[in-house]
């Protein structure tokens, strides 16, 4: 099942790029998925292909989190981060840097989670060293890879309501 309609990427301030999707569950939830790495190697794969051999997560102000993709060509893409801010289940701040990275300098991410009946929005805004490489980024294909992983991320969620 494709939800691609329901991810919603805009430009924000000067380098931000801001992605927003509902998710049919209640923010506990989805923050548990989006923090435990047994969960999170289900659903942050992007495209098909790929698997999530390591991913390491110390959730704390301060810890560091470390993912490695690969794919099925043995391809391999590092990215890892800090925390800066965590509070559970409403709010993640962390920086996000690419082992070999396709853009350059350092991101900041921030996901803030909003629940509705039941319902939570998820909005994560990457703010770029600047303008130019958030446009660089809003070029690639960086979309696919996101509606993939967020397709992914309501199955986990209904798989987890059970």
């Amino acid at each position: 099942m494709t939800n691609s309609e329901t991810l919603k990427i805009i430009t924000g301030a000067d380098r931000e790029l801001v992605m927003t999707r509902v998710f049919n569950a209640p923010r506990r939830l989805v923050f548990e998925a989006m923090t435990k790495p047994d969960l999170v190697k289900q659903w942050l794969l992007g495209p098909p292909g790929w698997s999530m051999p390591v991913c390491q997560i110390d959730l704390k102000v301060g810890g560091k989190y470390r993912y490695v993709w690969r794919n099925a060509d043995g391809r391999e893409m590092g990215m890892g981060g800090v925390y800066r801010e965590i509070v559970r289940p409403e709010r993640i701040v962390a920086t996000e840097k690419f082992d070999e990275s396709w853009y350059p300098g350092e991101a900041l991410d921030t996901s803030v989670l909003v629940e509705q009946d039941g319902r939570t929005t998820l909005t994560t805004t990457v703010q770029y060293e600047s303008r130019e490489v958030r446009d660089a980024v809003m070029k690639s294909p960086m979309e696919k890879g996101v509606v993939a992983s967020y397709d992914r991320l309501a199955e986990v969620l209904q798989r987890m309501e059970k």
